[in-house]
């Protein structure tokens, strides 16, 4: 997974939901993207794993304020927030599973 956005901070105001009690894996993703299907079930199965682990997904298209804000260019995008909410990774593109993990472990 990619790159850091250090200082990024995201919260149930700005996500429309609970962050995780551990971390929080983020999904931007479109209505016919294709790549959002198969990625909103490796971090639904990866949240379901690890505990104190929450998955949002929002709809870019509905969000774009935050898309633009976050400056998320296409979808699907993964976050993945540290329990205060700092973004810690970001990736673009179908994440495998694996990735997810690791990517968990500097959040935690």
């Amino acid at each position: 997974m990619g790159g850091r956005d250090e200082g990024e901070r995201l919260g149930a105001a700005e996500l429309g939901a609970e962050l995780g009690e551990r971390a929080t894996l983020v999904q931007f993703s479109s209505a016919f993207c294709a790549p959002c299907r198969a990625t909103r079930r490796v971090l639904h199965e990866v949240a379901g794993l690890v505990p104190g682990i929450a998955h949002v997904e929002i709809d870019a298209e509905a969000r774009l304020e935050l898309v633009r804000a976050l400056d998320i260019v296409s979808t699907p995008t993964v976050l993945v927030l540290d329990a205060e909410g700092r973004v810690v990774r970001r990736a673009a593109g179908q994440p495998r599973k694996a990735d997810v993990i690791a990517a968990l472990g500097e959040a935690v």
